[in-house]
């Protein structure tokens, strides 16, 4: 069996196309939408926090790190995309950055309000009155009738699923799968795609696979060993000249590439108290030998075995091998009163005390457009 390995994805971007008389001249009525991801791997399932979405912004961001622990190669991260139309009544506000905690990010802010207070005040009532029967360990209240219609629904606006084949470390657009039309009243202008990093931490890339004292052949001498402390991670074996040197951080003497190319076999005829195991790895020319014994027998046996599975390992994992990947964690969250601009004052207009900004990617139309809508405003 393959070794698991963490999964993570993170900056997850979907850009929306907007029809220029919605974004550029802010005309028809303002269609705003509260947002979220559904995240599958196996039996493992997380969500994204919510997001408020109108003509204002041009991409869904999605600042969460997200991580999948103990899922082996073949896994298939499904990715969904939930929308509720949001009235007017239903405003958010209040929210700040547009996000609310895991219990007020399924609601509206009104009805959210009310649900959270009827709940809270329930629970107050439960801890305060043994007569009630409600405490610690017991089911949480009933949401009142009237309160139940005011819950919003939410429905599902695109999916993907993502494979070991997609796993890139860098940021990347992955297709989408459209699941609604544009007739639904929960509909997004999206262009159809996504963009998020995707990395995978294999095992065998971080912890080490095996470790032990080993006698490594130095040269063409037969009779020139160096006895070394190994460690088996990554694509090298690492032989450092006494286990002291390997916890203080030192170089090591000898560093044995390991890659899934690499071939593991056990020699006999070599003229040793015990048999020999040559791993050979391709180079620039010619193969590349390196031969160690052990000083019994069973550690022959155990490193033997403990080679050939971490280079299938390194073979199932495919890319995830070539280098460790990073799995980054956001820093902080984003400041409440950031405030995104609109592209005209992103891309157009200069900043005060500088020169004119010139974009030569940006067509003539565009900018035209963006410059008579502003005039006219103004």
């Amino acid at each position: 069996m393959p070794c698991t390995g963490k999964v993570a994805l993170s900056d997850l971007r979907i850009p929306l196309m907007w029809k220029d008389s919605e974004y550029f001249k802010n005309k028809g009525e303002l269609h705003r939408c509260a947002v979220f991801c559904l995240l599958q791997c196996g039996t493992q399932i997380h969500d994204t926090d919510l997001v408020m979405v109108d003509r204002t912004l041009t991409d869904i961001c999605f600042e969460d790190t997200i991580t999948f622990d103990e899922v082996g190669p073949g896994f298939q991260l499904r990715v969904e995309l939930y929308s509720s139309c949001v009235a007017e009544d239903f405003s958010l506000g209040a929210l700040g950055p547009r996000r609310m905690s895991r219990l007020g990010g399924s609601l509206g802010c009104s009805s959210g309000k009310k649900i959270r207070a009827a709940l809270e005040s329930a629970a107050v009532c439960g801890s305060t009155s043994s007569e009630v029967g409600i405490g610690p360990g017991s089911l949480s209240p009933p949401l009142p009738r009237d309160l139940s219609p005011l819950v919003p629904k939410y429905n599902l606006l695109a999916y993907t699923t993502q494979r070991i084949e997609h796993i890139q470390d860098s940021f990347k657009t992955h297709d989408l799968s459209l699941a609604a039309s544009e007739d639904s009243p929960f509909w997004l202008p999206l262009y159809g795609n996504m963009c998020c990093r995707l990395v995978a931490q294999p095992l065998c890339m971080i912890q080490p696979v095996i470790r032990g004292q080993l006698k490594v052949k130095l040269g063409e001498d037969l009779n020139c060993w160096e006895n070394v402390y190994g460690v088996l991670r990554g694509q090298s074996l690492c032989c450092y000249q006494s286990q002291e040197d390997l916890e203080s951080e030192d170089k090591p003497l000898l560093v044995i590439p390991i890659r899934k190319d690499t071939t593991v076999c056990v020699s006999e005829s070599d003229p040793v108290q015990f048999p020999s195991i040559h791993i050979s790895t391709p180079g620039q020319g010619e193969d590349v030998t390196y031969v160690l014994t052990m000083h019994k027998s069973d550690d022959m046996q155990r490193w033997t075995e403990a080679l050939r599975h971490h280079i299938y390992n390194i073979g199932v994992w495919k890319q995830c091998c070539d280098h460790l990947m990073k799995i980054e964690m956001p820093s902080s969250r984003r400041s409440i009163t950031a405030k995104q601009g609109s592209l005209y004052h992103e891309i157009v207009t200069p900043s005060p005390g500088r020169e004119c900004l010139v974009v030569p990617d940006l067509s003539v139309e565009i900018r035209t457009l963006l410059s008579s809508y502003y005039k006219e405003s103004y």
